[in-house]
């Protein structure tokens, strides 16, 4: 009943905002939809298609003696949990995220590798660092490359922290190796292909629809407040310099609740328990990182 009388106001200030700022939202509207035609589709609808036409095609099975060796070690699981994470570094957000989903409705993952995956597979690709971030909005590509170094680093590092908290553990999880599934190449490359435009539809929904929330805030706001809500409103109101870096490194790492909503999409049913600790840990690793390497690297 709390939740209720707490959403219900929430969304009729919205409402109320749409009414007062309608120019605002129209723009915020064309330039979420900008984004989604010239970065979001272009970037994530080939790549989903391409990772979940390997999963069919028995990519799994491969990594699993692949990346055991390392993935043991480092966070308790199976080689197989290795390609969640790789998606979300290549990929960008969600990838990580849908990815472990479908490796748990396949059978390829428990619904604890699942989720513990996410708490640090769903994680920003190096294009929006390296070009976004980097280049644009810090103007210096050597920023973006540094940022995307400790953005791998803080997720390695997040998931390390939360795979030996959670309760119940073993010391390593079993090694057996899930059974090759065989799938027709006409009915693998339809699969990918259907699952990755609704994936993609739902991932541009969350674009426009968190660009308008932006939009309607206090104009005032700094960046890194916007940054929370929206994760590329609050990159680009950021400065070149030492602040901005460490900024930078934050929002990125935390994602902002646009994020989180397309990860929560993409993942679903899957608990999120452990998504939200891993964000936020790896925010606040990722800004101790930046905080240190800025004077080292560009000596201020």
């Amino acid at each position: 009943m709390m939740k209720k009388w707490l959403t219900l106001p929430a969304v009729l200030a919205v409402g109320g905002l749409l009414l007062l700022r309608p120019q605002e939202a129209a723009q915020a509207v064309r330039e979420g939809l900008a984004l989604c035609a010239g970065t979001v589709i272009p970037s994530l609808f080939p790549f989903f298609v391409v990772v979940s036409l390997l999963l069919q095609l028995g990519l799994a099975e491969t990594l699993q003696g692949l990346c055991g060796p390392f993935m043991g070690p480092l966070f308790r699981m199976r080689g197989v949990c290795a390609l969640p994470l790789l998606a979300g570094l290549l990929g960008g957000y969600p990838a990580g995220a849908r990815t472990a989903a479908e490796l748990f409705q396949q059978g390829r993952l428990s619904r604890r590798e699942a989720e513990l995956l996410l708490g640090f597979c769903d994680n920003c690709g190096p294009a929006f660092l390296l070009g976004y971030v980097g280049a644009g909005v810090l103007g210096d590509a050597r920023a973006g490359a540094y940022l995307y170094l400790i953005h791998v680093l803080s997720a390695l590092l997040a998931g390390m922290v939360l795979c030996r908290l959670c309760p119940g553990r073993d010391p390593a999880l079993p090694g057996g190796r899930t059974a090759a599934r065989g799938v027709p190449f006409p009915q693998a490359l339809t699969a990918a292909g259907s699952g990755a435009v609704t994936a993609t539809l739902n991932i541009c929904a969350f674009v426009v629809l968190f660009r308008v929330l932006a939009a309607l805030l206090p104009p005032v706001l700094p960046g890194a407040a916007l940054g929370v809500l929206e994760m590329v409103t609050g990159v680009s109101a950021l400065s070149p310099g030492r602040a901005g870096f460490v900024w930078a490194g934050a929002i990125v790492g935390w994602g902002g609740l646009s994020v989180h909503c397309q990860a929560l999409s993409a993942a679903a049913p899957l608990s999120f328990r452990w998504h939200w600790a891993g964000k936020a840990l790896q925010a606040a690793l990722s800004a101790a990182m930046a905080y240190g390497v800025f004077p080292v690297v560009f000596g201020g």
